[in-house]
């Protein structure tokens, strides 16, 4: 049997379990003992004592166990066929603020097949700007309130406060997450920014893989690379375009995410080293905080409610953590030397946000042993405490959402590593 069927018949187990599941853990005093991988330990126990080692030989040995157990590899590059096609050029945005693009990245070249729209905001004070990229929920028309953006017509999440029918954008949700996305504060500070929306990408659904990305493949089967590494796809993809705008600094690009669409900036970063910095927004489990510290949401409910964000291998581990030959502190230093933000919220315990903090630490030795800086600060932090180091975290009161706040303190961490040249 393959790994896919053997993922349905654990599923169907852990569906009928389901109501015997213990409440989540969110009490410190209860968490079990764990014990975390030593990311600087090959497979065959070779000691990794210089950067050479880590870059030749743990590093690629890392990237491959996350896609083998967790994300899944993806199968398809840049397409050969893909086309950018820029739709609509607007000189005088955001009160003549930006210039404005609207672009079609075209996978298959043609209107009428996969594609996105990259819409993205540049400051007109700035020749060439460093650019805050992410995946959005529920299209980039909900994301500003300009009202020239058009109402989009794939598929929409629900995320929050949009209530849509049968998954169709509604025309009054245009602005609806403007909050999350500080487009006037970025433009300010001598930043730009980009966004795509994940759900024109795939649906986030299940059986929804044949109509994005994956279906280009040559063997596009279900179970070789999860959504997850999709939307990572993606992203990549949108970096390709940066590269070719002569106002964007390319070299200057800094991922960013939050909750799911956080586990996808990580994964993305991981992966493709154009990105200059990470910032991940609560992305909890999957994402920043550790699978081997259970707290809030485990490997269990993420297999039980979101299967098809991972490879059919992740099952595997579904209240099995203890087995795990990786955990995430890892994914955090596969991004080393690059700087990257990790961003908790005090109330979302779901997310974790003690241990999002400590898979940066988990990760200072291979950021010290690559780039000579790690994390400075080894105690959880309090809140509103904003840790400027290469790995960096930043603690905001209140629940799982992104607010002007955590704007303010990625903003401040980009200055500091991505300084704007005016």
């Amino acid at each position: 049997m393959n790994v896919l069927g053997i993922a349905i018949l654990v599923l169907g187990g852990m569906t009928m379990a389901a109501q015997q599941r213990p409440p989540a853990i969110t009490d410190e005093a209860k968490v079990p003992v764990y014990t975390l991988p030593d990311p600087l330990r090959c497979a065959d126990g070779t000691v990794v004592t210089d950067r050479e080692t880590w870059r030749t030989k743990r590093r690629p040995e890392l990237l491959k166990l996350f896609e083998q157990e967790e994300y899944g590899k993806a199968l398809l590059g840049r397409p050969k066929a893909m086309k950018f096609v820029i739709r609509d050029e607007k000189h005088d945005a955001r009160g003549g603020r930006a210039t404005r693009f609207r672009v079609g990245i075209l996978f298959e070249g043609t209107e009428s097949g996969r594609q996105m729209e990259l819409l993205v905001y540049l400051p007109n004070k700035v020749k060439k700007a460093p650019v805050f990229l992410g995946l959005n929920f529920d299209g980039n028309y909900a994301c500003t309130d300009d009202a020239d953006i058009p109402v989009p017509t794939h598929w929409v999440n629900g995320i929050f406060k949009n209530k849509p029918t049968n998954n169709k954008p509604p025309a009054e949700a245009r602005g609806i997450h403007k909050e999350l996305w500080q487009i006037d504060m970025a433009l300010d500070n001598g930043f730009g920014v980009a966004m795509v929306a994940y759900g024109e990408i795939e649906p986030d659904a299940n059986d929804s893989w044949k109509v994005g990305p994956r279906g280009l493949a040559k063997e596009p089967g279900k179970g070789d690379w999860g959504q997850l590494a999709t939307y990572a796809w993606a992203l990549r993809r949108a970096m390709d375009y940066l590269q070719t705008n002569p106002r964007v600094d390319s070299k200057r690009v800094a991922l960013t995410g939050f909750s799911r669409l956080g586990k996808a900036a990580l994964w993305a970063c991981a992966q493709d080293e154009r990105f200059a910095l990470v910032v991940s927004n609560e992305s909890g489990a999957g994402g920043a905080a550790l699978h081997k510290r259970i707290f809030g949401e485990t490997t269990a409910d993420l297999n039980r409610v979101f299967a098809r964000w991972f490879c059919g291998n992740f099952v595997k581990y579904a209240g099995n953590e203890a087995d795990m030959p990786y955990d995430q502190h890892e994914l955090i230093a596969l991004i080393a030397p690059r700087p990257v933000l990790i961003i908790s919220a005090d109330k979302d315990l779901w997310s974790d946000p003690k241990g999002e903090f400590l898979s940066g630490v988990g990760a200072d030795r291979v950021y010290r042993l690559v780039s000579g800086e790690g994390i400075s600060q080894k105690e959880w932090p309090a809140a509103q405490k904003l840790i400027e180091s290469r790995i960096g975290y930043y603690l905001r009161p209140g629940p799982h959402d992104v607010t002007a706040e955590d704007w303010r303190a990625m903003i401040t961490y980009a200055q500091k590593y991505l300084k704007s040249k005016r």
